[in-house]
């Protein structure tokens, strides 16, 4: 299947996921949550696993750390119906919900990864904004060894790599929530997301 979904359009893509049963949330979903935003953006934020919010609309970040998510885009001139230099596409690792909100586990991961990775090929973008430590691991399995058992905050203030794009590490807007003193923080890792796309070129 991964090879099948190497070759799929972003309308072939999106239809696979939509029918998708390659692991048990397929079960207990709602809907799946592909991504939205401009499908020709520089910038891809890609967050974790939808949530019940997300379940019920089938978008990706909505609800009160959605919310957050926009203002921190805005603060950068960035929004998720913006096209252009305002453009911004977002993802997560997992397209359906897992029960209760519980972490994703290895092997949803797993199944889910080709999916991003095709998303990531056909949107070429210029930078990735990996939010949550689950992103992280995802982006960054086979760039950065013993990732899987890094705390998120060592996998911030540096530039990383995911198929030659450049990566910046933050935490989720959920985490935010809870712990609005981190957030002078995410606003460091935007300076330097920025930062990166102001000087170009692959990592």
């Amino acid at each position: 299947m991964p090879a099948k979904i190497a070759a799929m359009d972003w309308d072939a893509l999106q239809q696979a996921v939509a029918g998708c049963q390659a692991c048990g949330l397929c079960q207990s979903r709602k809907h799946t949550v592909f991504g939205v935003g401009d499908r020709q953006a520089r910038w891809l934020v890609v967050g974790e696993a939808p949530g019940e919010n997300e379940d019920i609309q089938g978008e990706p970040f909505v609800g009160q750390a959605g919310q957050l998510l926009d203002n921190m885009l805005k603060a950068i001139g960035l929004n998720r119906q913006g096209t252009g230099t305002q453009g911004v596409y977002i993802a997560n690792v997992l397209k359906c919900r897992p029960p209760a909100n519980r972490n994703p586990q290895p092997e949803e991961v797993l199944q889910c990864e080709p999916y991003l990775r095709r998303q990531v090929a056909l949107l070429q973008p210029q930078i990735i904004l990996a939010l949550g430590r689950f992103a992280a691991q995802s982006l960054l399995q086979h760039s950065v060894p013993g990732v899987a058992t890094m705390p998120l905050g060592k996998l911030r203030g540096q530039v990383h790599s995911y198929e030659g794009v450049p990566v910046i590490v933050s935490y989720h807007p959920s985490y935010l929530l809870r712990t609005p003193q981190d957030k002078a923080r995410t606003w460091a890792d935007l300076c330097l997301a920025m930062d990166v796309m102001r000087a170009g070129g692959p990592v």
